[in-house]
């Protein structure tokens, strides 16, 4: 093994971190602790400025989610490259358990049972053990659990090292905001990558940085997993633009400037020698004849073409939105009440709320009783006479669809709502033939208007649903839903 360079950085310190929060999981440590390592390590690994500055000046603490054990850990890791407490768990934990962990969805438990059951010790072992059915005919694992061994496997092999896009928005805002407070202090910093793109997996966590002065061309720096494009104003757009991407999107742009006697550059669009445009992102595309392309449409697929054309389609923004359907308020799981919630979405400018509480089967969640559904009703009532038609408060449900399709209420409570919200929240892992029926029995009951958290083909090929497409459509018609 290569001798570490002390001390660690941020790139190096991070998965020493998750390191540390898998061990203690298989170890069977607290969960809530185990996660507390997996992100600390994200927002040291997202930091946006030199560890070794964070550690010396004393703000590690100032990070979210790092408290004063976290910030003992990572200051040790930064000067030593190690810790008591991991170099205990690596003589006690099998580095193979640690590599297994890193299956979507695979638990500590079920790794440790694995191993116990099978005697398999790493992430190839586990794969043959899946592919040649050796979990399905374990007792105590089972085909629930092979089947999502072989989905984990299939979605780690195309999201590797991809983030949400929510835990990426905070990672990318945090390291702004540490970006914002440095010196010399940029002008603004602005996401781009994936995030600004809009994908749902983010892959690359990168920021443009716009100085008032700078000397030499744009420059890329690496601060863990964090790009950060520094740039001047009179380059801004043309590095906004390449560090937003797609490399499909810039390569097509590459052709059109080609065929138009122009190359893009990280100077900008360039005719021979002449800077043609670099300043903004609006004005790069108008010199190529094109229609502003927003970000979220910046692909490779036909943009470009549509954009020649003038026939970009208009995206939804949030001015778009006049209200949401699906609210949880503190009477079940959420965070606020409904009185507060209402209000929220009036400064907001909607027309409108939904209010969805969970029902009565999901106790975990706070589902609503009979009794509390009138209470919170009667309070709609009492609002919505206070807000004299200028905001409507709707009165919906989210309803949990039980084994047999039925929803968790009778008819005569089901009726009292504007709206049904239909989920499964359970029994995940039933046989596909009665799945399916309890989905379609579902979707013909006459109260239910929306089945909730997935649609589509997204919901028939989520993991443990186990239903087919065509399998879904002819149950549909024998049930006469379109």
């Amino acid at each position: 093994m290569a001798r570490l360079s002390l001390p660690l950085n941020a790139a190096a310190v991070a998965p020493l971190l998750i390191e540390l929060g898998r061990r203690i999981a298989l170890a069977g440590g607290d969960y809530f602790r185990s996660r507390a390592y997996l992100r600390a390590a994200e927002r040291i690994a997202a930091l946006g400025e030199p560890l070794a500055r964070v550690v010396a000046e004393g703000r590690l603490r100032q990070l979210p989610g790092i408290g004063e054990a976290i910030a003992r850990i990572v200051t040790e890791l930064h000067l030593t490259g190690t810790h008591p407490l991991l170099d205990r768990l690596r003589r006690e934990v099998p580095d193979g358990l640690v590599e297994m962990l890193a299956i979507p969805g695979l638990r500590p438990d079920k790794v440790n049972l694995i191993h116990r059951a099978l005697g398999v010790a790493n992430l190839s072992e586990l794969e043959q053990a899946a592919q040649t059915g050796r979990l399905k005919a374990t007792k105590g694992l089972g085909a629930a659990l092979q089947r999502k061994v072989l989905e984990g496997l299939r979605i780690r092999q195309g999201a590797v090292g991809a983030r949400h896009v929510h835990r990426a928005a905070e990672l990318v805002e945090a390291a702004i905001a540490a970006l914002e407070r440095a010196e010399p202090k940029p002008l603004r910093v602005v996401p781009a990558g994936d995030l600004r793109r809009g994908g749902e997996l983010v892959r690359d966590l990168a920021v443009v940085a716009e100085m008032s002065h700078l000397r030499g061309p744009p420059r890329t720096t690496a601060s863990g997993d964090l790009a950060i494009h520094v740039t001047d104003p009179r380059r801004f757009g043309i590095t906004l633009l390449r560090a937003t991407g797609s490399d499909a999107h810039l390569a097509q742009l590459e052709e059109r400037a080609a065929a138009h006697g122009m190359s893009l550059t990280p100077q900008g669009l360039r005719r021979g020698r002449k800077i043609v445009a670099a300043k903004s992102e609006p004005q790069i595309y108008a010199a190529l004849g094109l229609q502003y392309v927003e970000p979220e449409l910046r692909e490779g697929l036909d943009e470009v073409a549509l954009a020649a054309a003038g026939r970009l389609p208009l995206l939804v923004s949030l001015d778009d939105l006049h209200g949401v359907l699906h609210a949880h308020t503190s009477a079940s799981d959420g965070a606020d009440t409904l009185e507060a919630m209402v209000e929220a979405s009036r400064r907001r400018g909607y027309a409108y709320i939904g209010i969805t509480d969970h029902s009565k089967t999901a106790h975990y969640a706070g589902g609503l009783s009979v009794a509390e559904i009138a209470a919170q009703h009667a309070e709609i009532d009492r609002l919505n006479a206070a807000l004299d038609g200028g905001f409507r408060i709707l009165k919906g449900i989210e309803s949990d669809i039980l084994p047999d399709g039925s929803l968790d209420y009778s008819d005569d409570v089901l009726e009292r709502f504007d709206f049904v919200i239909g989920s499964i929240h359970g029994q995940f892992r039933m046989e596909r033939a009665a799945q399916t029926e309890r989905l379609v029995r579902a979707v013909a009951n006459p109260f239910v208007t929306i089945i909730g958290h997935m649609t589509g083909r997204q919901l028939l090929r989520r993991p443990g649903y186990d239903l087919d497409v065509d399998c879904v459509l002819a149950a549909c018609a024998e049930y006469g839903v379109a």
